[in-house]
């Protein structure tokens, strides 16, 4: 299962990296130019910023981890964006909020 958010920020590169240097910490995560991608125990996040935003993507292998998945990125963006007060709508595969 899967859900997307796009965020929209002028600073899209510097909150990718601030998430990806935070969890990089504890789990495994891959970092390059404009992509990211966060290994949660229990789903993942693809990340992707270009000029006009940052788009996260959140994958897990059922609806409880997927719901985790999506509330622990949110959190921390939030947390990391607070200055731009983040209102993430997550768009799921089945078309409906996630």
């Amino acid at each position: 299962m899967n859900a997307s958010a796009y965020f929209e920020t002028e600073h899209a590169q510097r909150y990718l990296g601030t998430l990806c240097k935070h969890f990089g910490h504890k789990v495994t995560v891959v970092h390059e130019p404009g992509f990211g991608r966060i290994e949660l125990p229990f789903g993942r996040c693809a990340l992707h910023a270009d000029a006009a935003g940052l788009r996260l993507t959140a994958t897990a292998d059922d609806r409880p981890m997927l719901d985790k998945t999506i509330q622990v990125m949110s959190s921390h963006l939030e947390r990391f964006a607070f200055r731009e007060n983040p209102d993430l709508t997550w768009t799921g595969a089945e078309g409906g909020e996630a």
